[in-house]
């Protein structure tokens, strides 16, 4: 199982490390998360530089992916290369999630029509105006597609990706693990107020 995290230059640390590490909870052998990255490597917009552990390429043949955020989403959008191994994105064989600005790139690829987002303030008017209507909550998902809004809302997306993919269990242990010590019922609870309409009531579509 391969879930990969969208990450570009002047990516945002909150979004692609925290998604990253709550992920990487599950400890199963067939179990691998990866930041996917456009070249060797990215520097965050806090100067935070990482290596590519897996290409963009790769990311559209994993089971799940996360468009991270980041401060260049917009300059993304507009790269003809990116955006051309993006189209390769498939919401009927893939679970496919977006972090704040990480909207705009599934707006621009056609992936939110008719769907809602969550996303930040910053980039909310530039997916309105790409017609996509933006809520005003931190999570939101329909089918295989989803959304979160906020830097702090990684650990919703992260979450739901485990649930659908692990099982409900394995995402609760997950956030369980992360959440602050003497708050981790509270945190839990309100995480899965947010994630539990948008799963399904059977088992995990995608296996």
């Amino acid at each position: 199982m391969h879930i990969a995290i969208l990450t570009f230059e002047g990516y945002n640390e909150l979004d692609s490390l925290i998604a990253l590490g709550v992920l990487n909870r599950v400890r199963t052998d067939d179990w691998r998360v990866t930041l996917a990255t456009p070249g060797p490597r990215v520097t965050s917009m806090n100067g935070v530089v990482i290596e590519q552990m897996s290409t963009l390429e790769e990311a559209c043949a994993a089971d799940a992916v996360i468009v991270g955020s980041g401060v260049a989403t917009r300059e993304v959008t507009e790269d003809p290369e990116i955006m051309s191994v993006l189209r390769g994105l498939d919401p009927s064989r893939q679970l496919i999630a977006a972090q704040c600005s990480g909207a705009l790139v599934l707006a621009r690829l056609g992936l939110l029509n008719g769907i809602p987002a969550c996303t930040d303030l910053i980039t909310k008017p530039w997916v309105v105006a790409a017609g996509v209507e933006v809520l005003d909550r931190p999570f939101y998902a329909k089918d295989t597609i989803a959304t979160a809004g906020g830097c702090l809302a990684s650990p919703y997306l992260a979450a739901w990706t485990i649930a659908r993919l692990a099982g409900n269990d394995a995402a609760e242990d997950a956030l369980r693990y992360v959440a602050p010590v003497g708050e981790k019922e509270e945190y839990v609870q309100r995480a899965w107020r947010n994630i539990a309409p948008y799963l399904p009531v059977s088992a995990p579509a995608l296996v």
